[in-house]
């Protein structure tokens, strides 16, 4: 094995296995949750790079490890070179290996968008034949003692109220659950959760996914709440939340306003302090990770080379 394989064995070890767990607990997070979002993506996406950058290096001949660059060269738009001839002259197993690598994920991401979206419609068709349009609302009204408001995201998204959750939600009440469910569609949560889901079950067992998979979903909902709150006050979410914290939605590709997060989302609702400046810190905290992976990751070419 040679040794340009530990620098992309480095940077998976450190997105793999040491990030996630002070990302989970940074204190910043919960302060900028779209923030937090992007660094798990980001994290996702670092480790998925590295992973299959190793399998390449490890299947490719080490006398073709210091042509790689001129490879990459080619595909670059404005060389005026040709990626496909560049490509051609790779060792087909270390490029099998790399597309593979980068396949799979790939792959599962588009397989959960595609349950995702079957369920939903599946879903759908059932609200046609109980539910009701209230162009009020901009929602679907169904019969039913449960307070809930929820919405099926995608092309022909919907959020669904429950008569339950109209008797006892006031007006302002209910307008804030259905900005809150309004943010879940506009912000394409779905996408984001089929991406994460994907990931998961590809490297399941992973610390990475293992956290992703836990607090996105919460990060998500904590967004919402926060485009909810530009339009109305903290106690209104708050109560609202309280409301229809015992909803329960057995449809996985739906995005409910209750749930099992409730009791900690109306804690950070109603609790004004926080860390100053999140988004400033979760920054400073994303690229204090990226300069100690980087010197290290190049420490190694240099004292093997």
């Amino acid at each position: 094995m040679n040794h340009h394989v530990l620098p992309p064995l480095i940077t998976a070890v450190c997105t793999g296995l040491l990030c996630p767990g002070p990302l989970a607990r940074a204190r910043w997070a919960g302060q900028a949750p779209r923030l937090a979002v992007a660094a798990w993506g980001l994290l996702a996406a670092t480790f998925t790079a590295a992973v299959a950058l190793g399998a390449l290096l490890l299947f490719l001949p080490y006398e073709n490890v210091h042509r790689l660059g001129h490879h990459a060269t080619a595909c670059l738009a404005w060389s005026g070179q040709d990626c496909a001839a560049a490509a051609a002259t790779m060792d087909r197993w270390a490029l099998g290996a790399a597309i593979g690598v980068l396949a799979l994920p790939t792959a599962a991401f588009c397989r959960e968008l595609l349950h995702a979206r079957r369920r939903r419609g599946r879903h759908a068709h059932g609200l046609r034949l109980i539910g009701r349009t209230d162009p009020g609302l901009r929602a679907t009204v169904i019969p039913h003692g449960a307070p809930a408001v929820y919405c099926l995201p995608g092309r022909d998204a919907q959020i669904v109220v429950t008569t339950g959750a109209m008797d006892i939600l006031s007006t302002a009440q209910l307008a804030a659950a259905l900005r809150h469910e309004r943010a879940h569609i506009a912000g394409r949560h779905h996408v984001v959760i089929g991406a994460v889901t994907g990931f998961g079950r590809v490297f399941r067992g992973l610390s990475l996914a293992r956290q992703a998979t836990a607090q996105v979903p919460l990060l998500l909902e904590m967004a919402a709440d926060d485009r909810a709150l530009r339009h109305c006050a903290r106690e209104v979410l708050a109560t609202a939340l309280y409301s229809m914290a015992s909803a329960r939605v057995t449809d996985q590709s739906a995005f409910a306003a209750g749930g099992p997060s409730v009791a900690l989302r109306i804690t950070r609702i109603l609790d004004r302090r926080g860390v100053a400046r999140p988004v400033l810190t979760g920054l400073l905290w994303m690229g204090s990770r990226a300069c100690v992976l980087v010197p290290v990751a190049t420490a190694c070419c240099l004292i093997l080379g």
